[in-house]
């Protein structure tokens, strides 16, 4: 993966870490504070689809998807 991914990867588990219950793609977006890399919901989803192949979050099936980090 490209440096800028795992930088925008780096920026979202950092909230996942600090989170008591998995979050929505919107509410980690939110959390992470104004970043020009993190600029949607969207982006921050397939950062986080991305990821979940590694096995790296969990991602749950629900209406909204929520992720969380596999420990």
């Amino acid at each position: 993966m490209r440096t800028g991914e795992y930088d925008r990867y780096d920026r979202i588990r950092g909230v996942l870490a600090e989170a008591e219950e998995p979050l929505t793609a919107r509410e980690i977006l939110a959390l992470a504070g104004e970043c020009e890399e993190i600029d949607s919901p969207h982006r921050v989803a397939t950062v986080l689809g991305r990821w979940a192949e590694r096995g790296d979050i969990e991602v749950i099936a629900d209406r909204p998807y929520r992720y969380r980090l596999v420990t």
